[in-house]
């Protein structure tokens, strides 16, 4: 239920125009754009009761990502967790400062930014929900890319990836991507059911 939808229309269009400045293309559209409107389609096709604060936080999510670029911080195992860690203040921030000019106040903005900067995983309802429909995003859209950037991978490798994203999503989610509610990347199918123990 979204309180004032005007208000709502608002906010997404000034995510939309955040993201539509992304010089990186996917298929013709700026990428992160692009990847903001595939979570807002899946959060509707997986749970379209979500509150306004999930909404918002789902098409938010990566909002500006391309100007904190992974090579800002040291290409290192440590490095890499900094530059994630850093990213989720920056989209949280970044999204409180647009939702502030759409004229939502704090009593909503900082749910969002709880949800975006991925706090309280497993507890917080909205940062659950971003979490699910993260991943799920990513298994339909993005994993069999990702593999295809890292052929180098081994099937151990992989079959740790794939166990991982399954752990961080609900139950719910596992059910809704294993029951049909997902298009699975087909070359990826015996690798998925097998790491997840379908």
């Amino acid at each position: 239920m979204i309180a004032n939808p005007q208000r709502f229309d608002r906010a997404i269009a000034l995510f939309d125009a955040a993201n539509a400045e992304d010089p990186n293309q996917d298929g013709g559209q700026p990428k992160e754009l692009l990847y903001a409107r595939r979570m807002t389609e899946m959060i509707g096709r997986y749970a379209p009761e979500a509150s306004e604060v999930a909404q918002l936080a789902v098409r938010a999510q990566h909002i500006k990502r391309w100007t904190v670029p992974r090579s800002s911080y040291p290409m290192t195992k440590e490095g890499y967790y900094a530059w994630r860690t850093g990213l989720y203040k920056f989209h949280a921030e970044t999204a409180g400062e647009l939702m502030k000019q759409a004229g939502y106040d704090d009593a909503m903005i900082e749910p969002v930014k709880a949800a975006v900067g991925k706090r309280g995983l497993k507890v917080n309802p909205d940062t659950q929900m971003l979490e699910d429909v993260t991943d799920l995003v990513f298994i339909e859209h993005y994993m069999l890319g990702f593999a295809g950037q890292h052929a180098e991978y081994s099937e151990e490798k992989w079959l740790d990836i794939v166990r991982k994203t399954w752990k961080k999503m609900s139950e719910r989610a596992r059910e809704f991507a294993t029951g049909g509610g997902i298009k699975l990347p087909e070359p990826l199918v015996p690798l998925i059911l097998k790491a997840v123990g379908a």
